[in-house]
């Protein structure tokens, strides 16, 4: 039966798409956009292997045998390729610096990388095989996200854990060379037992639910290639994803699209240049133009309103944060760092800068609201986590600025050297200079015939 006919389930299509994906029908573009989001996100992960929920990660994920193929960025060692996914995925979105994709609103890349790399190292796979099944993994969880129409993520499930395991499944099972049977059990295990919400925000659950993810990506493709059975229509059943999480809306013609445009370009992926919720990225481009164009002191500052559309509004729910993981969902932190010091990095994501009296004094002074603006369908398409700013100065002069998308979007994507000065400013502090370059060198090159089970052999931990 050809992928085409409508009479296949949607994980059935899933599973011949992503099967028959070859290495040579994906653009370079494409391939070259993958292969950054991959080492963003290896960069990411391993700097998330020095936070406490890393740690606790590792220490859970270890507790059994703790021997395999599969390497554990919490230390150099290496572990089963179920362990190791839910340590690395962990770890990848430990700090909320991974990447984002609007179809669907989901973090794919913390999660399909590190179920991509378990596997790979397993099954001792090269760099363009894990690459290709990354895309693939990449592309059909974008698929269905896309076909969700985000109607899933503005009802509060956190779309990384509920779509999550299926990108993983995908990538796993190409990796183990399953057949579209297989495959297609593998998905109805990972969606059968899918979930996560938005109530996750600001604590140790959402970096563990996307550990969670990948493992369960990784364990469904490891039960279907020993026999296990899932139920096809896990998609489309009375009781499956459609209607259970998404209120019965799906756009078939998502899925249909797979291979004939790539959702790694349409609507592309976003690489974060600061570690706190992409919700508040414009708001602080927008900012920080407003004050440095217009040579706006600080202390002149009486008010700054962020007009913002409803979903970061809902994500960003933190208006007094208490802990670091709170600050990261929170515009006025975010707000108040990036003015205060030019920019938002990792060191600054510490419980001390929480209590600095001019960092809580200039935090007061954020408010954010949502107007009537955003009522118009296509602006909220547009900027889905767009700003409009005004900051209004103690002798009533006021100074506007909209931003639709923040630096780092697909439309503003950060340049060459800000991406290896960010996987710098990750891995250095764990590597050292001379590994994060060699590391940095050898992931610029993943996409060849070199094997990648001794991918990180030499690196070392400290």
């Amino acid at each position: 039966m050809k992928f085409m006919d409508y009479q296949l389930s949607v994980t059935q299509h899933l599973a011949q798409w992503a099967l028959s994906l070859k290495a040579a029908q994906v653009p370079e573009l494409i391939r070259q956009r993958s292969q950054t989001s991959f080492l963003d996100t290896v960069g990411v992960a391993i700097a998330g292997s020095k936070t406490r929920v890393g740690a606790l990660a590792k220490k859970i994920g270890l507790q059994g045998d703790p021997s395999g193929s599969s390497t554990v960025f919490c230390g150099a060692a290496r572990s089963t390729a179920t362990a190791a996914a839910f340590i690395n995925g962990t770890c990848a979105h430990a700090l909320d610096f991974d990447d984002n994709c609007y179809a669907g609103v989901v973090h794919g890349s913390a999660v399909i990388v590190p179920a991509s790399l378990a596997i790979a190292q397993l099954v001792n796979a090269t760099g363009q095989e894990m690459l290709t099944a990354f895309i693939a993994g990449s592309e059909c969880e974008y698929a269905l996200g896309a076909a969700s129409q985000n109607v899933l993520y503005a009802k509060g499930w956190w779309t990384t854990g509920v779509l999550g395991p299926i990108g993983a499944a995908v990538a796993a099972s190409c990796l183990l060379k399953l057949d579209v049977n297989q495959m297609t059990s593998a998905l109805g295990l990972a969606i059968s037992g899918t979930g996560g919400s938005k109530a996750c925000f600001g604590s140790d659950a959402k970096p563990l639910l996307a550990g969670r993810a990948s493992e369960a990506g990784v364990v469904c493709a490891l039960m279907a290639m020993q026999g296990a059975t899932g139920p096809i229509q896990a998609v489309e059943s009375p009781n499956g994803l459609i209607n259970l999480f998404n209120q019965g809306t799906f756009d078939n013609a998502s899925i249909h699209r797979l291979g004939k445009s790539w959702f790694a370009q349409s609507p592309g992926v976003d690489i974060k240049r600061i570690p706190v919720c992409l919700s508040s990225h414009a708001a602080i481009d927008a900012v920080l133009e407003l004050v440095l164009t217009n040579k706006i002191s600080l202390d002149l500052i009486d008010a700054i309103t962020c007009d913002v559309p409803p979903m970061v509004r809902r994500n960003l729910v933190y208006d007094q944060p208490q802990t670091v993981q709170q600050s990261q969902f929170s515009m006025p932190f975010a707000m108040a760092v990036s003015l205060l010091y030019g920019t938002l990095t990792l060191a600054h994501l510490n419980e001390t800068l929480l209590e600095d009296r001019a960092l809580t004094a200039l935090m007061s002074r954020v408010h954010m609201t949502t107007s009537s603006l955003w009522d118009d369908k296509r602006l909220s398409k547009d900027a889905p986590e767009g700003a409009g700013v005004e900051v209004l100065l103690t002798n009533g002069q006021a100074f506007q600025s909209f931003r639709a998308q923040p630096r780092g979007s697909v439309e503003f994507p950060l340049t060459l050297d800000e991406i290896k000065k960010k996987f710098f400013g990750c891995v250095e502090p764990v590597l050292g200079y001379e590994k994060t370059q060699a590391l940095f060198t050898t992931l610029g090159i993943l996409d060849g015939q070199e094997k990648v089970r001794n991918l990180f052999d030499g690196l070392g931990w400290t």
